[in-house]
């Protein structure tokens, strides 16, 4: 509005009416209840220049003039635009669908150019997440007939930005190398193209500080710190030098460590045992965290389920020593008010529900909160589990927060891989380990090796009729041609089993399995006891399983043990009878810097019940158990052909130490020293036409494991340095799969 015109506006007298001029898609009435005058009341420029920035707020116009004529107010508006369709061009890396959820302009809203290139950094800053600052976003406006346009957003993504170089100041006790290993940042090297940790992240590098932090206070540092992280972006754009500032400090020891509480009836020397920290040594920050676990478990297990334990230090920067006392206190009754659980779009909320330790109105206990979110985790549902709690409704009450992230669990896999055990092999399978958002497991699979192949559906629900009781089924067909033993076989059957866990750690699973199997295509020359079994015969067995499991995982051992006790009779119909068990245990331990030791055992005993075992019922020991002999390379073993013929019993250890080779962790290679002990040994019916022995046989060995982006490849290389005459020894132990 020119100064003239609000000289004019500014001459006094009544507005008599107020006209709007311009409006198409708006109605003038909608623009006069905008304003801040009304007819009849006095031309006041602060009334009419409250009322021009009244109808800018709106959004809805471009330009918005006043102008007086006579006694009448004319209202000039020039409305903004309707924007007919949104659309973006050459993004390759990130679909539309996610764009789209990131920009706030929509079809039929009103255009604004502010809120056009607020979109527009929003997408600028989605790429910068993603690793891509050389993003550029340009968008372009298509005028339409009736005051329409269509919105483009004309995206050029660039490369990559990434890790030219990551550089510490500061730091003397550590190498930039090691401390490099600690963060999860990552320099660019050619051998990280299925990796994104070597892409610019600011996020990541404010998780690079609290993982440093961590770090420097596990090895004692107890007054480290990070001054700065600067990013330096070069000048082509291309990467970005990282350069962490740190003050280590100095190490310090734990000094005095004590217990005290004034919680009744409680002894101290009670709970002295869960002290995971020792005078003397290297102060660590988590051990004194895991020792307040450790100390809250004990004391809840006494019954005291309030508690608050609270690590008081006293620091001695003279000496460089840290006194704790474990302060142990009566903490605030607090209950459970409710579980909410969000972000499970498919799981049912009942699946995510029963794995929790704690439920409404119990009291609170963060040791089992732990446990129910290391229980949702490994259901395998989730990417991520989030679990934390908050203020309830009164301050003695708490609410659960559960916020899951979902990934897929179907599977249709196709895989193709060589093994010296098996030869060529080929398998495709369907698995849904999440049916119908219900938790339960369906699976079909086919695998085709060089000795032989195998079908099998199986089906597990987890709480059988809502229950801690997982049932399930299993419909098989194997066929084994294995030169080892000079005939083929092939087993049809099925079987039904039941599990529930005795304890968090202890596991029992019964079943019970029909199977017909028949031994065919006998070798002209083969043993006696092998000709003489050719043909069908029915088993109907019943199995236990006992199973006591601490282990961190099942595939990539670190920490931890596990014990299994297997029992199978059979004898409840059918024509085989015999009693089978076998018990195997494993103990892992991380000595230091991801070098793990672990020991393994197992044996084996089948008797025959009124009959002589069969040649399909006995052990064949080999292969990978122990290394070095080929599969059934220590067996009872006719003189005369040379056919193994299984055994009642056996043996076999293993003690293996497996350790990183210095590559870089995204190869994820691992190398192992072992040395297997182990035989097999008693066949019933047996003459002196028959080579057996239950001495030990030795090997030792190195390998090689590779977790490649092709599939799991495995090499072992055994030496047989104790064997029998008539034992069949195997060097190389290879495996190949790979899953498409």
């Amino acid at each position: 509005m020119s100064p003239a015109t609000a000289q004019d506006l500014m001459s006094g007298g009544r507005i008599e009416e107020i006209r709007v001029e311009g409006s198409q898609r708006i109605e003038p009435e909608t623009v006069r209840s905008y304003m801040r005058v009304n007819p009849g009341d006095n031309f006041d420029p602060v009334s009419l220049d409250r009322s021009l920035k009244s109808i800018f707020a709106t959004g809805l116009f471009a330009d918005v003039t006043l102008r007086r004529e006579g006694d009448g107010l004319i209202v000039n508006v020039v409305e903004n635009p309707i924007i007919n369709r949104i659309a973006f061009e050459g993004n390759d890396r990130l679909d539309n669908e996610v764009l789209e959820t990131e920009v706030t302009l929509r079809p039929r809203v009103v255009f604004t150019r502010t809120k056009v290139q607020n979109d527009a950094q929003r997408i600028l800053e989605l790429y910068r997440r993603s690793g891509r600052f050389a993003a550029t976003v340009d968008p372009k406006v298509i005028q339409l007939p009736q005051n329409r346009v269509d919105l483009v957003f004309e995206i050029s993504e660039g490369e990559l930005t990434g890790i030219n170089a990551i550089n510490f100041i500061g730091n003397r006790e550590f190498s930039d190398g090691r401390l490099r290993e600690e963060i999860a940042t990552s320099e660019s090297a050619f051998y990280r193209i299925l990796s994104t940790t070597d892409t610019y992240d600011p996020d990541r590098l404010t998780f690079d500080r609290e993982l440093l932090r961590r770090f420097y206070l596990s090895e004692g540092y107890a007054d480290f710190r990070v001054n700065s992280v600067v990013a330096e972006l070069a000048p082509n754009r291309e990467g970005f030098i990282i350069t962490f500032t740190v003050v280590e400090g100095e190490q310090y020891d734990f000094g005095e460590i004590d217990v005290q509480t004034t919680l009744r009836n409680l002894d101290p020397e009670q709970v002295r045992d869960a002290l995971l920290t020792e005078e003397g040594d290297t102060y660590d920050a988590s051990a004194v965290e895991d020792t307040v676990s450790n100390l809250t478990d004990a004391v809840g297990n006494l019954g005291y389920a309030f508690v608050d334990i609270r690590p008081n230090t006293d620091r001695d920067p003279e000496n460089r020593t840290i006194d704790i006392v474990y302060d142990i206190q009566e903490g605030p009754k607090v209950f459970v008010e409710r579980i909410e659980i969000e972000g499970n779009t498919r799981t049912l909320d009942k699946v995510i529900r029963r794995e929790f330790r704690l439920v409404e109105g119990d009291a609170f206990n963060s040791t089992k909160l732990r446990r129910s979110r290391r229980r949702i985790q490994r259901l395998g549902f989730f990417q991520t589990v989030t679990v934390d709690n908050q203020p309830g409704s009164t301050p003695d009450k708490t609410v659960i927060n559960v916020n899951v992230e979902e990934q897929s669990t179907g599977d249709i896999s196709f895989g193709a891989g060589f093994s010296t055990q098996s030869g060529p092999l080929a398998s495709v399978g369907i698995r849904e380990r999440n049916l119908l958002g219900r938790g339960q497991d369906l699976r079909f699979n086919v695998s085709i090796a060089g000795s032989g192949s195998q079908a099998d559906v199986s089906f597990t629900e987890p709480y059988f009729l809502d229950r801690e009781l997982a049932a399930g089924f299993d419909i098989f067909r194997v066929t084994t041609e294995d030169d080892a033993r000079a005939f083929d076989e092939e087993r049809l059957g099925f079987s039904l089993r039941g599990g529930y866990a005795l304890t968090e750690d202890i596991r029992h699973v019964v079943r019970y399995t029909l199977e017909d199997t028949e031994i065919s295509d006998v070798d002209d020359d083969a043993a006696i006891q092998i000709r003489s079994e050719e043909g069908k015969s029915l088993l109907s067995s019943i199995g236990n399983d006992f199973t006591f499991d601490t282990r961190d995982s099942q595939f990539d051992t670190r920490e931890g043990e596990i014990v299994r006790l297997r029992t199978t009779v059979a004898g409840l119909g059918g024509d085989r009878n015999f009693f089978k068990a076998t018990l195997g245990g494993g103990y892992y331990y991380t000595v230091a810097d991801d070098w793990t030791f672990s020991t393994r055992g197992e044996v084996g005993q089948i008797v025959g019940l009124g009959e002589d075992t069969r040649i399909a019922d006995r052990f064949f020991v080999g292969g990978s158990r122990p290394r070095g002999f080929e599969i059934g390379g220590i067996s009872p073993r006719d003189r005369a052909s040379d056919d193994a013929l299984g055994a009642n019993s056996f043996y076999s250890g293993t003690l293996e130490m497996t350790f990183p080779l210095g590559l870089p962790e995204e190869f994820d290679i691992r190398g192992r020293l072992f040395t297997d002990v182990g035989a097999s040994f008693g066949i019933d019916g047996s003459d002196t036409g028959v080579d057996d022995s239950s001495s030990p046989r030795v090997t030792v060995g190195t390998g090689v494991s590779w977790n490649s982006p092709f599939g799991p490849i495995v090499v072992d290389l055994g030496f047989a340095v104790v064997k029998e005459d008539f034992d069949e020894t195997e060097i190389l132990n290879f495996s190949f799969g790979t899953s498409f």
